[in-house]
């Protein structure tokens, strides 16, 4: 008897992204390989460097010794702080094809489409742009130029893209690290907050409800970790792992 497809879904959630590798750790030593892998933002990150063969220990490696607010990093004349191109050659070191055909396992990758206000999919031609495009969170980093088109963070419009999967494969694996919890009163105190607070409600919102396209869906506790809080990997790696072993048997009754 033929083993039945698997996707993966691999949601954005900053470099709380790392806690997606706790469940590739999982499925790795049940044996589960995707045939498929769909993600936005850091779980494009995750599912590129996954797709083309690197190890979790490698790929976490990675997040680790990556720098983000390097000063040469910073942006000159363009919108955001951080020049998100720049950022090109750290990921050609590990997919030195840059190209979606050279990947072990098909990748779908979802950015936003800023001028025409949609998500567009990639899953063919040059890899790294789309991934750069599709991790490069608002204001922070700026946006990149594809094909005469800007496109920045896929999880503006779409956190969860599962859609890729739906009708290519037989069953579905989700991983959702974007963490969303009830507040105070007293936490809702400034304008700021209640843009942080709507922008994490419309996110939550439109992953939960995708949630039933997916056999399994696995969510790590990651409330106490802001989206570029970089001091806890090993802690966020951990947290993802004991999530997704307390699936295992869902996971098991898969295949």
């Amino acid at each position: 008897m033929t083993s039945p497809s698997i996707g993966l879904v691999l949601s954005g959630g900053g470099v709380r992204g790392v806690a997606h590798l706790g469940l590739l750790k999982v499925l790795e030593e049940m044996g589960i390989e995707p045939t498929a892998i769909s993600g936005t933002s850091a779980g494009a990150i995750v599912g590129a460097l996954r797709a083309a063969g690197h190890s979790v220990s490698t790929i976490l490696d990675f997040f680790r010794n990556t720098p983000i607010f390097k000063l040469g990093l910073f942006a000159s004349r363009k919108p955001g702080f951080l020049d998100t191109d720049k950022f090109y050659p750290v990921l050609k070191e590990l997919l030195p094809d840059d190209d979606f055909g050279a990947l072990k396992t098909k990748l779908y990758v979802t950015a936003t489409d800023m001028v025409k206000g949609k998500p567009r999919t990639f899953s063919n031609g040059q890899l790294i742009r789309p991934i750069l495009a599709s991790a490069a969170f608002p204001v922070v980093f700026t946006p990149v130029e594809i094909e005469g088109q800007l496109y920045t963070d896929g999880g503006a419009l779409n956190n969860f893209p599962v859609e890729p999967l739906a009708g290519e494969c037989e069953l579905i694996i989700g991983s959702n690290v974007h963490p969303f919890k009830d507040l105070q009163l007293s936490d809702i105190r400034n304008t700021l907050s209640v843009m942080e607070r709507l922008f994490h409600l419309s996110i939550h919102h439109h992953t939960i409800h995708k949630y039933h396209l997916c056999n399994v869906v696995v969510t790590p506790d990651l409330n106490n970790f802001g989206t570029f809080d970089r001091g806890h990997f090993d802690e966020m790696f951990e947290l993802g792992y004991k999530a997704a072993h307390e699936k295992r048997a869902e996971l098991a009754a898969l295949v």
